[in-house]
């Protein structure tokens, strides 16, 4: 039985993703920064784990708890919408240390084992916001861009040692708390600066008018990255959700 080790399992991409699995009789290693049993039904094939993507040694103690690893999924992130002019430089280093750099250090931690065993899949989920330039997103899609950079390197570094790397690219998903956090960390830092209004009027506008089967939903995201864990035909880049999928095409 193969174990996929699932980072941000607390809500939204990870929480669906680690109960599709379970549900397939996969070991799931499901982590999150502040670890909950009371998300899923107790099963023999769950562990809960504590992980910081941002901490080497929150990485290595979630490693050793998890054991070895036949499948990562780097689905942590942190959300920013803002214009550039709005996004603080500690925010920008926030987004990168998490969404990208924390992406890295998690496959540099599980490569080892993986290329030793000559075996494994790492699956980035990042986002379609990186398929077409869209305003306020400027310093999040850079975030995500650079995951799909290096990700397509790395696919080409590992494939002489049988490691599959894929790259999941979901599409806007507001039912989940990622939109919601993303919101609050503006809101926190001073919101929008006014000379934006009218843009930022005209984005939530844009979203108003986005019909519900035009997004992406938890499922859809656990399907594509159960499909990028275990089908070897599947492409480097898999759109998830209808919006991705329309982007992408």
């Amino acid at each position: 039985m193969k174990t996929v080790l699932i980072t941000g399992c607390s809500s939204g991409f990870g929480l669906e993703t680690a109960s599709f699995f379970l549900a397939q009789d996969w070991k799931v290693v499901a982590t999150m920064r502040a670890p909950r049993q009371d998300l899923f039904p107790p099963s023999q094939n769950l562990k809960i784990v504590a992980l910081d993507v941002t901490s080497p040694e929150s990485i290595d103690a979630a490693l050793d708890a998890a054991g070895p690893v036949g499948v990562l999924v780097n689905n942590a992130g942190i959300g920013w919408l803002n214009a550039v002019e709005g996004t603080s430089m500690e925010t920008a280093r926030d987004l990168f240390e998490t969404n990208t750099l924390g992406t890295i250090a998690m496959m540099q931690a599980v490569l080892p084992q993986m290329r030793e065993r000559q075996e494994g899949v790492i699956v980035n989920v990042t986002s379609s916001v990186t398929l077409k330039p869209l305003p306020l997103l400027s310093v999040y899609t850079a975030s995500k861009a650079a995951v799909n950079a290096f990700t397509e390197s790395a696919a080409l570094e590992l494939e002489p040692f049988n490691v599959r790397v894929r790259i999941v690219l979901p599409g806007r998903a507001p039912q989940t708390r990622f939109s919601d956090t993303a919101r609050s960390r503006f809101q926190k830092q001073g919101g929008f600066p006014e000379a934006y209004s009218s843009v930022v009027a005209g984005v939530f506008a844009s979203w108003d008018n986005q019909s519900e089967s035009a997004l992406t939903q938890p499922g859809d995201v656990a399907e594509a990255v159960w499909r990028a864990a275990t089908d070897p035909s599947s492409p480097l880049r898999i759109p998830a959700g209808a919006d991705a999928e329309a982007l992408s095409g």
